[in-house]
């Protein structure tokens, strides 16, 4: 089985090396890694290319944001499988990916996803967020797996489209809201931490874009018929927790 991982990066020397190293050293053998650059000119495009003999796909160019470079990569994969590693993040270990596919196989499922935690730039551990189960309601009530930890089989995403990039922070809960509640394909949780997420992302990195976001998921959450505003309460505030829950 082989598994594409996307990883879009824009200016962002500090932490790409990890990321893609974190990705070579996988154990699983069929990976497709495709890299997809915004046009960094910040040195970025220089470290990429140190494993350019070790990436499948890289690309460089100005895109439409984040999603807009996810796509493209979902366009150029070729894995039965296909996930995403931002350029912040890295895998919790080595066995990860043989770990996502062994679900896969044995599960049969169409999308896998775990556990995540967010750490400091210096790597300490600041909040943990356990996935939990999935069903239905628990979209209802505001939940989301982490998405960087998910990964669903390339033939849903050539079947029911990939992110809808009207959405310029959000598209990821959109994507899996559509996913697992409008089409209610078949999902499998493995209960263990498969990302370390660096902070800063986007979608948390200020007020404003706090405040984006929760309009964004608002839209989504009437779009997909989840509830109203009761839903985007328990969205933001049942996150509250991971701040209180060791990974250990």
């Amino acid at each position: 089985m082989k598994i594409s991982i996307i990883t879009a990066v824009y200016n962002n020397r500090e932490t790409i090396e990890s990321s893609l190293l974190s990705v070579l050293g996988q154990t699983w053998p069929e990976i497709e890694h495709i890299v997809v650059d915004g046009g960094s000119t910040d040195g970025t495009l220089d470290i990429i290319n140190k494993y350019r003999d070790r990436i499948a796909v890289i690309v460089s160019g100005k895109d439409g944001g984040i999603y807009h470079a996810l796509n493209k990569g979902v366009c150029l994969a070729t894995g039965e499988v296909v996930g995403v590693l931002h350029s912040d993040d890295v895998y919790e270990g080595p066995g990860v990916l043989a770990k996502v596919a062994a679900v896969f196989a044995e599960k049969k499922t169409d999308a896998v996803y775990g556990d995540l935690v967010y750490t400091r730039r210096d790597g300490r551990l600041l909040r943990y967020w356990k996935a939990g189960e999935y069903d239905a309601s628990r979209l209802r009530n505001g939940w989301m797996p982490p998405h960087p930890s998910f990964f669903a089989r390339r033939a849903v995403y050539e079947k029911y489209g990939s992110f809808n990039t009207e959405f310029r922070i959000a598209a990821d809960y959109e994507l899996m809201t559509r996913f697992l509640y409008k089409h209610g394909i078949p999902a499998s949780y493995l209960p263990e931490v498969l990302v370390r997420m660096r902070v800063g992302g986007k979608s948390n990195k200020n007020l404003a874009n706090i405040i984006a976001k929760s309009r964004e998921d608002y839209r989504i959450i009437k779009m997909h018929s989840l509830g109203g505003l009761r839903t985007l309460f328990l969205k933001n505030f049942g996150k509250l927790h991971q701040f209180f829950v060791s990974a250990g």
